[in-house]
């Protein structure tokens, strides 16, 4: 009986090996931006406690009331979830581990979420977050930094033009005026409410500022604005924020009606946003979360962070050309079996413990299909040991890709083995070098 084939769930995919060389690029330049930051690297449970998410990102979200994928233990009856997001991890193992008892601290990960939505180009069932964390800094300078690091990073990436959108929530206080004033308003108008703004209204009203409903676009651009609710301190706070990106040479509009879909924000909020990506044009939302250390049960202490979006970041680098590096290997190595074999599995060790990546041919073949799978590999050179060479000791190095005459080993050439990793790795720079030069 023939059976049936499986697939991945749905919005859950595969990353390929083709797909691989460009989430990696992307990966190392993030890694490298925020290292230059002074963040390090945290990595928390892909599981959590449902409780940890229903407290941090609020009750009456559509994360927590739709998208969360949660399940009973039935080992021991707890209930867990695949985390939405990393911010309330982070959180939570700085105060389960004391992470600020000697000062603040920049912190960065990477690593899968899980929601259950509709899939669609950039939005997906698993999806990947890069993001960073800074706890313990109360001014608007380190919001402004990390904005300042993400516009590099955009930079080095090359996937401009993408624009910063800012607004702020304000304190605590503040935002329940004006959540009080905007029950007034929508109350008054319950008529154009569809049913998510009703269910809404009196549990997190703010939330219907964020509606994508068309029919309520005019009804929401028309409701009360938090900046007119925004007390000095507040107010301070963002002019600042604003001071210090103009400073940075960071263009930026004020988006009155940005609130984000956490609850746990306060004062500044952002999100960077590209024309190119239809509907799902955010790839990378952030700001300030003062509140939930103490919400988590931790001594209060303030925050901010942000979060990209990696998938969508990446359809803008395959849009923009970007292939990463698609090279299995620097070198392939290729023998004619028997005793030659051995000769080459010393001489490919011998190129690896030079610091580079290598492919032993696998099996017996003719050296003209040895040489195609090396063309087709990537690889730069073609080490060959031949029954000659492995009686000489020595093995026979060629160029694979047409750099002109007087390129190293343009011409096949012949090198003992206890030389062969120094020769090879010069020549490699050398083309690498030459590979940077204008008009090469």
């Amino acid at each position: 009986m023939k059976r049936e084939k499986l697939a991945a769930v749905r919005g859950m995919n595969d990353l390929l090996p083709a797909e691989a060389p460009l989430w990696e690029a992307f990966e190392a330049r993030a890694i490298d931006v925020l290292r230059a930051y002074g963040y390090r690297q945290i990595r928390t449970p892909i599981v959590e406690h449902t409780a940890l998410f229903a407290r941090g990102i609020g009750e009456v979200t559509d994360i927590v009331e739709k998208e969360m994928y949660s399940f009973v233990d039935q080992l021991n009856g707890e209930h867990l979830t695949l985390r939405p997001e990393a911010t309330a991890s982070v959180v939570r193992a700085c105060i389960e581990h004391n992470l600020l008892y000697e000062g603040p601290r920049r912190l960065w990960y990477m690593g899968p979420m899980f929601r259950h939505e509709r899939p669609q180009r950039g939005r997906y069932r698993q999806f990947h977050q890069v993001g960073a964390e800074a706890l313990g800094f109360a001014g608007p300078d380190v919001d402004a930094e990390q904005i300042v690091l993400l516009k590099r990073l955009w930079d080095v990436l090359e996937i401009g033009p993408v624009r910063l959108e800012l607004n702020s929530l304000g304190s605590g206080e503040e935002r329940a005026r004006h959540r009080a004033a905007l029950i007034a308003y929508f109350e008054a108008h319950a008529d154009q409410l569809d049913a998510d703004a009703r269910r809404r209204l009196h549990a997190n009203p703010l939330r219907i500022l964020d509606t994508k409903n068309p029919a309520m676009q005019e009804l929401v651009r028309q409701a009360p604005r938090i900046a007119d609710y925004l007390g000095a301190e507040s107010r301070a706070h963002f002019e600042r924020l604003q001071e210090l990106l103009a400073a940075a040479g960071v263009p930026y509009s004020i988006n009155p009606r940005l609130v984000r879909g956490l609850d746990y924000y306060n004062l500044t909020v952002y999100e960077w946003i590209t024309d190119r990506l239809g509907a799902q044009g955010t790839i990378c939302g952030g700001g300030r979360y003062d509140p939930l250390m103490e919400l988590l049960g931790g001594k209060s202490a303030p925050g901010c962070g942000f979060a990209i979006g990696v998938e969508r970041v990446i359809e803008l680098l395959r849009e923009a050309g970007e292939r990463g590096d698609t090279s299995d290997c620097d070198v392939y190595v290729l023998h004619q079996g028997g005793g030659t074999y051995l000769a080459a599995l010393r001489a490919a060790e011998s190129l690896r413990d030079a610091g580079l990546d290598v492919i032993l041919h696998a099996g017996e073949a003719s050296l003209k299909s040895q040489m195609k799978r090396a063309d087709a590999s990537g690889a730069e050179l073609a080490v060959i040991v031949g029954e000659t060479e492995a009686a000489e000791g020595k093995a026979a190095v060629k160029g694979l890709r047409a750099r002109g005459a007087e390129a190293p080993f343009a011409q096949q050439r012949v090198v003992p083995l206890a030389e062969l990793g120094e020769a090879v790795s010069a020549a490699l720079a050398a083309m690498s070098a030459s590979n940077a030069q204008p008009g090469t």
